[in-house]
Formats: structure tokens, C-alpha cells, sequence
């Protein structure tokens, strides 16, 4: 079995560019199971799926896996359960059952894999008989543009019940990845392709670069005999019962370590003294229990200027965990209001000086705050909160919200970001279990903010966001642009007579002009420049005082001709 060190530098030995296409199934490759099983437990959940229904499902689901159906008839029998069904709607399912249950399945071995295919410039695209609804969020998410497979037919953006031909299976994959390599001009002679089962054989044979990742017994076999590199990924899928049992003991280990530190509290009367104690403990008991190993760079920003707002970006549970084994020590946090209600935890961690906000008023989490201030300031602590405010299902970085700023300007003291590189490994949103992993951390040095104005904050915010998105390898986010001044539009004889109009007065147009003397080269001028605008002329005869200038206006505009509209790029001159 091939180690993801391995697979890893066999991309660093393909060949750079476009050239090389690198090809992924979903289920069971990109994610641990498949995320058909989550869509349909969603619709017997929701009620969506009669009794008969559900039993037609699970019959031509058996009848395909004993090989008596091929899956167009499969596609076939399925899809007549969406006839009728909102397209948009059902997309709209499909982005929150991903966002909800499957963005956590997905292997972080995978995105390593795929993240080395983009830094090699190749062409990275899912290939997979599932539907666009479960592939498309998570390709978006994994910032993969190509996706290939199987689509359902729609009309007038409702599903037919039918399905699109061919399907993306077996040969209809093989089409699918030749159709890919011709359009982008690669050579699937030196391409790779990932899957876990033998479905794909067909397509498997036809790369150069075969892969067989988290492989069915039957592919397994196959890989061994014709000696293709072969990996398995324990960091998603069922935990193993120790597993489950060690996340539950790191959990409540939260407890027995603030208990720890009351000896301390009623020998010394420190309350300070006990808590770093409690904090110290429960870091380094709640790490050795999930197996969690810290790799940092620029561990001296951790104690270079102190207090200060230290502040992390949010992908785990397991953060609280890393950024007590960072600090240490003379800390407060922040935290959700729901906390609150954990039973136990939610006191221990409210006594040892977690504020608790309610992030959905933003008044109220503001002064809830308000005493960090004083605890910066007279009691020399640091403050840590993820400016996110949640926690993200990938390690793309959201949107900061800025109350760490504001509370660094007003206790005068330095950010300090902490960026975490992939704490999912550990424990992705919405999963309970720890799994062992080594997380990497970057601390960077110490951001002044003793010269920032509350006026300029959000430029402030960008560019402490823009450090975390540097050293996440992310686009950083670009200056908005100046807000440039816009002309006014030039006003016509019908606008100047319908504002003329609405308020009550004869409109300029309208306004009989003094006698003049002219020349005669001025009044052919003039006799030509009536002729080009009969509205203004039509005005120009309304008695004063009276308000036919809009009707005559609009009788003259009418007479135009229309303008001849300019031709576009692909029009027919």
C-alpha cells in the first residue's frame, strides 16, 4: 500500500500544465460513502418519499448491486421520483445537505492530492455517475471547474423523471475523460485517475496514471496484480471504538482539570494561578488523549507583546484544544451563548472566563465584551476569538467580523494572528469524533494597532484577513475601489418637460424667448436647428402659463425616427 507521502511525489514527477489531466470519482474517493445515501435518508426524512417509493428505491438499488439492473435503468427508476420537482429547489438541497453532512466526509488526503495536481498546473476535474446536486457544491468548495457526470433531464426548470444519455458509467466515464483531454489538449497517456471501485475499471485501463484510492476488495486485487499504486485513508469514515471513546474522555476532560486547579486556589487564594493551571492541564490532557501533535513556526510572536488579542481562524472544535496548548496562560475567550447550555462544560468554562455572546445581536455581543477591555488593560490578560465567528467546512477562510479589532484599538494592545493550517483533519464541522493528526500552525508576529482610527477599521481588517489568506495559499482579498465621481445624464427636452410637468410649471422649452435681431447665417442655423428637434419647436408655440409642453414633447419624440441600434460582437452587419 502506497503511503500519501508517495502518491504525493509521484505528482511532483508528472509533468507541469494542462497536459495532464487529473481525474477524481467522487464517492468513495473524494468522500468517505456516498452521498446518494444522505439525499435519500433527507427525502424519507422530510416525507418526501411514499413507503412504496422508498421500498422501489431499495429493490432497484439491490437489483443493480446483484448486477440484474445497469445503471441507466437504475438512473431511469430513480429519477421518476424527481418528476415535477423544482430544479432550483432541489440545487438548493443539494448546497445544504453538502454545507450540513457531506463536506465533512471528504478525505483531507484527498484535497492535499488535488491541491498538488493545481500547484503542478494540471487539469483537475471530477468524473462521476452521481448527479450534478451531489458533486457540484463539493467541486465548488475543492475549487475544481470541470465536472463530469451523470445529468437529469429538465424542461421549463422542472425534472422530467428522465435521464440524460449517456450516463456517466463505465464507458460513458472513458467518453466523458477523452472528451476532457481533446478540449483542453491533454494526453490521457500520462494522466491520473482516483477511484475506489471496479466500476471504473474501464477508465482506470485507459490512463497512464492509474490510482486506487480506499479500493473495494475486488479493486484491491486488481491493483495488486497489475501492480498499480494502492491507498487507504483512515481520517473519515466509521471511528473505531477506541477512537470514540478517547474523543469522549478529551471532551469531559475539560472538568477534572478546572477541579484540578481549586487545591491550587484554596492554598494560595490565586484564582489566576488556578486557572492557568486548569488551562496548562486540560491542553496537554486533552491533546494526548486525541493524539493531536503541533507543528508551529514562529512560536516566539506567541510571548513577544503581552496582552493582546490573539486571534485564529475557526475550523474545528479541536481549535479550543490548539489554542490552549499555545497559550497557555492569563487568558480570556469568547464564545457562542449556546455554550451556555452544555451541561457542566458550559459553567466550567463561563467560571474560567469565557464571555459567552449572542451572535446574532450584535449589540448586545459588544457589551458583553466590554469587560476584556478592563481585563487587558488592569489585569494584563490576553484576549483570543476567531474573527470568523463559526467555524468554516473548509479550510477557506470566511469573513471576519470585526469585534477583535475594536477591541484592540480600545485596550490599546497588538494582534496577534494565529493561523491554522487544517484542524478539519482533526475534527471537521459537525463531526464529534477527534482523530489523530498532526496540525500545522503559523503565529505571525505582532500586528501595532496603537495608530489605526475607528474610521479606517475595515481597511484594517482586510489586511490582517489578507495575512491569514497569504499564509493559507489563498487569493487574498483586493482593495475596494475608489468610489469614482459619475456625471450627471444629459437631460433631454422630454425629461425637462416631464420634471416640468410633475411640478406644476411651463418648462423652459416652453417659455416664449425675446425677439432678436440675427443675421442671416444665424437664422439658417436656427431654421436647421428647429428642424432637428420639432419637440423643442412644438414647445417653443405652447402659450405661457398652460402645460401642453409634456404632450407636445411626446408627440414630436414619436415622430422620430428610431435610432438604428449599434451592431455587437457576433451580430450580422
Amino acid at each position: 500500500m502506497a503511503t500519501i507521502d508517495e502518491l504525493l511525489a509521484a505528482i511532483e514527477a508528472a509533468p507541469r500544465g494542462p497536459g495532464v489531466c487529473a481525474l477524481f470519482d467522487f464517492d468513495g474517493t473524494i468522500i468517505s460513502g456516498y452521498s446518494a445515501t444522505v439525499f435519500l435518508r433527507e427525502q424519507i426524512r422530510s416525507g418526501q418519499l411514499s413507503g412504496r417509493e422508498v421500498l422501489e428505491v431499495f429493490t432497484a438499488m439491490a437489483q443493480f448491486g446483484l448486477g440484474n439492473l445497469g445503471f441507466s435503468a437504475l438512473m431511469a427508476a430513480t429519477g421518476q421520483l424527481l418528476r415535477g420537482i423544482d430544479e432550483a429547489s432541489y440545487r438548493a438541497v443539494g448546497e445544504d445537505l453538502y454545507r450540513k453532512q457531506i463536506a465533512r466526509l471528504v478525505y483531507p488526503e484527498a484535497r492535499r492530492l488535488i491541491a498538488a495536481h493545481r500547484a503542478r498546473g494540471h487539469t483537475v476535474a471530477i468524473v462521476s455517475s452521481a448527479t450534478p446536486y451531489q458533486v457540484e457544491p463539493a467541486a465548488a468548495d475543492l475549487d475544481i471547474e470541470e465536472v463530469m457526470c451523470t445529468r437529469l433531464a429538465v424542461e421549463d426548470g422542472y425534472f422530467t423523471g428522465a435521464v440524460e444519455r449517456p450516463t456517466c458509467f463505465g464507458q460513458g466515464k472513458v467518453d466523458a475523460a477523452e472528451g476532457l483531454a481533446a478540449r483542453v489538449g491533454a494526453d490521457l497517456d500520462h494522466s491520473f485517475f482516483y477511484s475506489d471501485s471496479t466500476d471504473d475499471i474501464q477508465l482506470l485501463e485507459r490512463v497512464g496514471n492509474p490510482v486506487a484510492l480506499n479500493p473495494s476488495a475486488k479493486l484491491r486485487a486488481v491493483a495488486h496484480d497489475r501492480d498499480w499504486p494502492s491507498a487507504n485513508f483512515g481520517s473519515r469514515g466509521r471511528p473505531t471504538m477506541a477512537q470514540f471513546l478517547r474523543s469522549i474522555a478529551a471532551t469531559v476532560s475539560l472538568v477534572p482539570s478546572f477541579a484540578a486547579g481549586l487545591p491550587i486556589y484554596a492554598l494560595t487564594g490565586s484564582r489566576r494561578d488556578a486557572l492557568n493551571f486548569s488551562l496548562s492541564l486540560f491542553a496537554d490532557a486533552a491533546s494526548a488523549l486525541i493524539n493531536l501533535d503541533l507543528a508551529v513556526q514562529g512560536e516566539e510572536h506567541l510571548w513577544a507583546r503581552r496582552p493582546a488579542v490573539f486571534v485564529f481562524n475557526h475550523q474545528s472544535k479541536a481549535d479550543v484544544v490548539i489554542v490552549a496548548r499555545l497559550l497557555r496562560q492569563d487568558i480570556a475567550g469568547v464564545g457562542k451563548q449556546e455554550i451556555k447550555r452544555m451541561p457542566v462544560i458550559g459553567k466550567v468554562l463561563e467560571l474560567g472566563g469565557v464571555v459567552m455572546i449572542d451572535r446574532k445581536n450584535a449589540a448586545s455581543a459588544i457589551d458583553a465584551m466590554a469587560p476584556l477591555v478592563d481585563a487587558m488593560r488592569q489585569e494584563g490578560k490576553s484576549v483570543v476569538l476567531a474573527p470568523e465567528g463559526t467555524r468554516t467546512i473548509s479550510p477557506k477562510l470566511g469573513p471576519f467580523k470585526k469585534g477583535a479589532f475594536h477591541l484592540a484599538m480600545q485596550a490599546g494592545v497588538p494582534i496577534v494572528p494565529i493561523v491554522i493550517h487544517n484542524a478539519g483533519d482533526v475534527a471537521p464541522k459537525g463531526d464529534f469524533v477527534f482523530r489523530p493528526a498532526t496540525v500545522d500552525v503559523d503565529v505571525l508576529p505582532p500586528v501595532e494597532t496603537s495608530a489605526w482610527e475607528p474610521e479606517t477599521i475595515d481597511e484594517h481588517v482586510r489586511e490582517v484577513r489578507n495575512l491569514f489568506l497569504r499564509t493559507l495559499g489563498q487569493p487574498e482579498e483586493p482593495a475596494p475601489a475608489s468610489p469614482r465621481r459619475r456625471r450627471a445624464p444629459r437631460r433631454t427636452a422630454l425629461d425637462r418637460a416631464e420634471a416640468a410637468d410633475e411640478a406644476g410649471k411651463t418648462p423652459p422649452a416652453a417659455k416664449k424667448a425675446p425677439a432678436k435681431k440675427t443675421t442671416r447665417k444665424k437664422a439658417v442655423t436656427k431654421k436647421a436647428a428647429g428642424a432637428a428637434a420639432p419637440g423643442r419647436k412644438a414647445a417653443a408655440k405652447a402659450p405661457a402659463g398652460k402645460k401642453p409642453a409634456l404632450k407636445a414633447v411626446r408627440r414630436a419624440a414619436a415622430k422620430r425616427p428610431a435610432a438604428r441600434p449599434k451592431l455587437q460582437s457576433g451580430d450580422k452587419p
